[in-house]
């Protein structure tokens, strides 16, 4: 059998990093950072221990690269809302539905425990001070512009508006996260009411 070449070897560094990365969300989604131990991000992977701190040097240093993913994430999804077709209020629709897709439930919760909870890097602390509700709110300016402009939303204070929306929609992806019997998501166009205007 012959030996890995580099480029394989490369390969597999990476998968085994997603692996751990994708470990460690789930754990901190649940647990917190106070909450989580390395052995329970190794055991949640399926590797060992000591495999684990080949990749990464501590919880915390995992915490941060999984932050910096998350936000990264959320700045790619506000800012890409000027590419998605459509008018301005179907573009807002677009990017209700991908923030409350289920899958981002656990990023949600990392945010969420990044925000309130002890013992959090200072690295994130400052991450978290950087993409805070008023640069999302910046972020999202001119599309709610566009369709404020347009008749598509309803009047009022684009400010307040958007962070009304984005406080609704976390608030919803949190509780969705706790596993709460019976509850589930709102549909999109139910939440869209609390900012479109009604048709005549």
């Amino acid at each position: 059998m012959a030996p890995l070449n580099e480029e394989q070897l490369h390969q597999i560094r990476d998968e085994r990093r997603e692996q751990i990365m994708r470990a460690a969300l789930k754990v901190f989604a649940r647990r917190g950072i106070i909450g989580t131990k390395m052995s329970m991000i190794a055991a949640e992977a399926g590797i060992s221990h000591g495999l684990l701190y080949h990749y990464f040097s501590s919880k915390e240093e995992l915490f941060t690269t999984l932050i910096e993913d998350a936000m990264k994430g959320a700045e790619e999804a506000t800012s890409g809302v000027y590419d998605l077709p459509g008018t301005p209020l179907e573009k807002i629709r677009a990017l209700s539905m991908e923030m409350l897709d289920e899958s981002g439930t656990p990023y949600f919760m990392l945010i969420h425990h990044a925000r309130t909870s002890d013992g959090v890097p200072e690295k994130v602390k400052e991450l978290i001070a950087r993409h805070d509700m008023h640069a999302f709110i910046a972020r999202l300016l001119p599309v709610f512009r566009e369709a404020q402009q347009a008749g598509e939303i309803v009047e009022g204070s684009l400010e307040e508006l958007i962070s009304s929306y984005l406080s609704v929609l976390s608030g919803l992806m949190v509780l969705n996260a706790q596993g709460i019997e019976g509850y589930r998501l709102p549909d999109v166009d139910m939440l869209l009411r609390l900012i479109a205007r009604s048709r005549p």
